[in-house]
């Protein structure tokens, strides 16, 4: 079968033919339909976030059709349409026994550890790490399973500071953040929401999707939240990047009592003593999601209240994709299309 092959950091990612995978007693082989090209894939291809094996499949987030299906396998059947959750617990540990696969000390991430879905088919291990799509196509499925997946987790999150009229602020407008931006309107609609980006042409993607107000990150961030807040600040701010300047923008835009939810790995520090941040602010991170949380996901789509905006592009265009994505040149996500 058909994949791209990731083989060192300043290597360009190759299309090779590899063998397919057999299906184990408690495992399902999916043909992916579609692969979403996240940012976190950039930690691997640059080396920030290391691979358990070279050459590797890259690829997190996907959704497909299930061809072949182990021995053991009750739940799914050939033909199935299915999204794979990404977040492979080990089953046994604390966190797994609460339901909470993506707080697991011991995990399996596709694309990271094993071969991910940047290829015609994926192996997956056990049948528990996939979701029927019932109907959904399964090309829109597969950016929701970690670029709507993170955000409805943190969203909920922050849930608390969301009554009529409170504001949420969005930084980072991307792949992650445009997905926020609904989920906040389905899950609490009458908040005010603002968007934050550096790029003009994703804030005018953010006025589109219903932010209420959008602010260029180059900016005095602090102060323009402020005067769109009558000078309280947000209630409550999801950042997506999790660099230097934007904890530092988060911190002068959050009010008295607000939260913060850092989603974003690019390894900023946010400086904490008791005056550094207003009054009772909480800060918190978020990661991925768990599998209902991921069916609650799929309910949104379904319903019509969130959609990714994605743009489909085959495998062999996937170091252009990568190119781009590392300029901030593509709004809402790829999906490679096998």
């Amino acid at each position: 079968m058909k994949a791209t092959r990731f083989h060192g950091v300043g290597k360009p990612l190759t299309i090779e033919d590899v063998p397919e995978p057999e299906v184990g007693p408690t495992g399902v082989l999916v043909r992916i339909s579609g692969a979403g090209v996240c940012h976190s894939d950039l930690h691997v291809i640059d080396g920030e976030v290391g691979t358990r094996q070279k050459p590797i499949t890259l690829g997190h987030e996907n959704a497909g059709i299930v061809e072949a299906v182990g021995s053991d396998v009750t739940d799914v059947e050939v033909g199935d349409g299915v999204a794979v959750f990404g977040a492979w617990g080990c089953g046994s540990c604390r966190a797994c026994e609460m339901g909470e696969e993506n707080l697991c000390l011991d995990p399996v991430y596709p694309g990271i550890m094993v071969d991910g879905g940047w290829a015609e088919k994926l192996y997956v291990p056990h049948s528990r790490n996939l979701v029927k799509l019932n109907g959904l196509d399964p090309v829109v499925a597969a950016p929701l399973t970690d670029a709507a997946l993170t955000p409805y987790r943190a969203v909920k999150k922050v849930m608390s500071r969301l009554a009529p009229g409170r504001t949420l602020a969005i930084i980072g407008v991307g792949g992650l953040g445009h997905m926020a931006l609904q989920i906040a309107q389905a899950l609490a609609p009458s908040v005010r929401l603002i968007a934050i980006d550096l790029s003009d042409e994703k804030l005018t993607m953010a006025k589109e999707l219903g932010a209420d107000v959008v602010i260029n990150a180059g900016g005095d961030v602090g102060a323009e939240v402020k005067a769109a807040t009558d000078g309280a600040g947000a209630d409550a701010i999801i950042d997506f990047v999790g660099a230097d300047a934007t904890l530092k923008s988060a911190a002068a835009s959050i009010a008295v009592a607000g939260k913060i939810v850092v989603v974003g790995i690019a390894g900023g520090t946010l400086p904490f003593t008791f005056w550094d941040i207003p009054l009772e602010v909480e800060v918190t991170t978020s990661i991925w999601g768990n599998r209902q949380e991921l069916k609650e996901v799929l309910e949104l789509a379904r319903l019509g209240h969130i959609t990714p905006h994605i743009e489909r592009q085959p495998l062999e265009a996937i170091n252009d994709v990568v190119a781009r994505l590392h300029a901030g040149e593509i709004n809402g996500r790829v999906v490679l299309t096998p």
